[in-house]
């Protein structure tokens, strides 16, 4: 499937958009605050809304050129739309909702009826109606029903915030298994990092209605803000093996060994870890008698003051990680680019983000 190259300008509200980027196969987050202008961007994608200047094609399929007058409606860009509340027809049964778009549009695709339902473990929920649904079960429904109408490109507007802390659990992995399976450009909008981490293999910073950064997860969430106040730091590598008696894993990174608590982790899957700033310590050198569990050796790449706190990027193999501590620790520490230390991560705090497909 050919990458979506967006490239446009346009209005929103009090500020501008404009926004350029490239989406491939797989799931691109495009991320950042509330009221960021993410949602008009796919708006207009999709066709909802028109930008006044710019580009927006896949391959030789052109959705959006100001200067050729081109301008598809909606229903000819071949795009799936997934909204904040789903928006099933309430007089129809889960299985009517999920073919009612391939069936309207007239359009068959590869996955079958059967692969969807399994995909989204809707096989006991086809003969219920919408109101006797969970808020997260309805999303699977949404997003069933969106796959099978075969687009060629999927956008999803922040699916999972209108659901409660417990309803997003739920309903992560199903997401997760899409973002392993999509062969189609996925645009996931989100201002939660933990989802973008799951689910993105590149992300689209967005600040007020302008693109400010494009790259790999690591990179951008590398220099972003999560719930606690400080940068997340992912690592993607390869199970090892398992400790069953304590319930650890071992991950081979890029930067080293790591090990987490964890007891779902098959030896030989390849998986995202997400570790976040505020639980990575600093030490000058390795310490012995500590509980601490993986101890990476690392150079300082970067430190910025940030209020009382520094954010001190350290180079660890060809990885990258970013730590949050005190400006006093940071400045007792002596801590410069090009400076050897040692990260201390607790085993339990290595979150486990997402399994990848074998090819990464």
């Amino acid at each position: 499937m050919d990458a979506l190259e967006v490239d446009i300008s346009g209005s929103a509200g009090n500020f501008a958009i404009i926004a350029q980027f490239r989406a491939e196969p797989g799931v691109t987050g495009l991320f950042g605050r509330s009221g960021a202008g993410k949602s008009t961007i796919l708006k207009m994608i999709a066709g909802a809304v028109r930008p006044e200047k710019g580009r927006i094609a896949a391959g030789e399929r052109v959705f959006f050129d100001a200067r050729a007058g081109i301008n598809l409606p909606p229903r000819a860009r071949g795009i799936g739309f997934v909204f904040q509340d789903g928006r099933l027809f309430p007089h129809l049964s889960v299985r009517s909702n999920l073919t009612y778009a391939r069936w309207a549009g007239r359009r068959s695709g590869s996955r079958t009826f059967d692969e969807t339902v399994a995909l989204l473990g809707l096989e006991t929920h086809l003969d219920r109606y919408p109101e006797t649904l969970s808020g997260g079960e309805r999303q699977r429904v949404a997003i069933g029903r969106a796959l099978l109408a075969a687009p060629d490109i999927l956008l999803m507007d922040e699916p999972l915030s209108s659901l409660d802390e417990e309803r997003r659990r739920e309903i992560l992995p199903y997401l997760e298994r899409i973002a392993n399976q999509t062969r189609i450009p996925v645009l996931y909008v989100s201002h939660d990092t933990d989802e973008v981490a799951r689910l993105a293999d590149r992300v689209v910073a967005v600040e007020q209605g302008r693109v400010r950064a494009v790259g790999s997860a690591a990179e951008i969430l590398g220099r972003s803000l999560d719930e606690a106040g400080g940068p997340v730091s992912l690592l993607d590598g390869l199970v090892t093996g398992l400790d069953e008696h304590y319930g650890t894993a071992f991950v081979q990174t890029a930067g080293g060994p790591v090990e987490l608590s964890s007891q779902d982790l098959p030896v030989g899957s390849r998986v995202r870890l997400r570790i976040r700033a505020s639980e990575i310590a600093i030490a000058m050198a390795p310490l012995d008698g500590l509980s601490i569990r993986n101890q990476l050796a690392c150079v300082v790449t970067g430190v910025e003051r940030r209020g009382a706190f520094s954010h001190v990027t350290l180079a660890v193999g060809e990885a990258r990680l970013v730590a949050r501590i005190t400006g006093k620790s940071a400045d007792i520490l002596g801590l410069s680019a090009g400076k050897p230390v040692i990260a201390l991560i607790k085993a339990v705090s290595v979150e486990r983000s997402r399994l990848l497909r074998p090819d990464g």
